[in-house]
């Protein structure tokens, strides 16, 4: 993949995604003694960066030629499938996805609204991407990764474009990663943009499996935990195409703990006045809770979905959890 691949997606999808907002972290600027800033893909068209990737996955097999499809299925914790069931409506396309059955209902509900078909019955996301990958076997459905895909990842990417448009002088950008789409196509764009610029990646404590991957010098298979960044929670695809991205191309890799999280969300709310679900608040809890060093540096910080269950963000607010000050 190369830096004319993510400009390509960005063409095919600029009628379909919102130019999401850079902005300035007081907030976060002073904790950090850096100056931050926030990435709003809280902000973007279902209210999550996957409907970058999943446009352009979707646009890009339609320009291929060769027979339309006459089926997607795909596997999701919940943003992807949505965002995917967005696109699969614009072009008028069947879509099945594969979810677990504790996914976020306010996720669940927009896959059903854009009338994709639901398979909500999975113990956890592995479970699903297994149930999803059989179903394309057996009916021969075009699988759609929302991480091990090409076109997929240039959608991602596309975000970086637009921070190095905004702010030519980044010099570190923080990243969530869950089966590592989006930190792969940002990191291709800083490296051919921004060589100098530091790309830090951010996984759940519960869940870091690329972390540990990199310490063993090969994927491996994790146990992951319950947490509040669900969307990042679960194993890679064992021929993920993100883990030689990541081993590549990303500086280094941190995690944050449940209470990082739980800081970050409720700050967000309180100190931005921006929902942020677990998996969204991930790239600012890395600052909040202290788990990188960028004093003095230009920081750019990924919140990259606010797709949170009314229920979750209540009782974090309410039970006053961690606010930082």
């Amino acid at each position: 993949m190369t830096l004319a691949d993510i400009f390509r997606a960005r063409r095919r999808i600029a009628p379909y995604v919102r130019r999401t907002p850079l902005v300035g972290s007081a907030w976060l600027s002073d904790l950090a003694n850096a100056d931050v800033s926030l990435k709003l893909e809280s902000l973007q068209i279902s209210n999550a960066f996957k409907v970058r990737g999943a446009y352009n996955a979707v646009i890009a097999r339609l320009q291929r030629g060769g027979d339309r499809p006459t089926k997607f299925v795909t596997a999701s914790a919940g943003n992807h499938g949505r965002a995917l069931a967005a696109a699969a409506e614009t072009f008028k396309l069947p879509l099945v996805v594969f979810t677990p059955a504790d996914a976020a209902v306010t996720k669940l509900d927009a896959i059903r609204r854009h009338g994709a078909e639901l398979r909500a019955d999975a113990r956890d996301y592995d479970e699903a991407e297994k149930q999803a990958k059989e179903y394309a076997a057996q009916t021969g459905a075009d699988f759609i990764s929302p991480y091990n895909d090409c076109d997929v990842v240039a959608g991602a990417g596309t975000v970086a474009l637009e921070i190095f448009e905004d702010t030519p002088r980044v010099e570190t950008l923080v990243v969530p990663i869950g089966g590592g789409g989006l930190i792969s196509g940002m990191a291709v764009v800083a490296r051919a943009i921004a060589p100098e610029c530091e790309v830090v990646g951010v996984e759940a404590a519960a869940s870091c499996p690329f972390q540990t991957s990199l310490g063993a010098g090969r994927l491996v298979e994790i146990v992951p935990g319950p947490t509040l960044a669900d969307g990042l929670a679960g194993n890679p695809d064992p021929d993920t195409i993100t883990f030689d991205f990541i081993r590549r191309l990303v500086d280094r890799i941190v995690t944050v703990a449940e209470a990082d999280l739980a800081s970050a969300i409720a700050g967000l709310a309180e100190r931005e006045h921006l929902v942020a679900e677990g998996a969204g608040a991930a790239a600012p809890a890395a600052v909040v809770g202290r788990r990188i060093e960028v004093s003095g540096r230009r920081v750019v910080v990924v919140v990259s979905g606010a797709n949170i269950d009314r229920r979750r963000l209540v009782d974090l607010l309410a039970s006053g959890t961690g606010i930082v000050a």
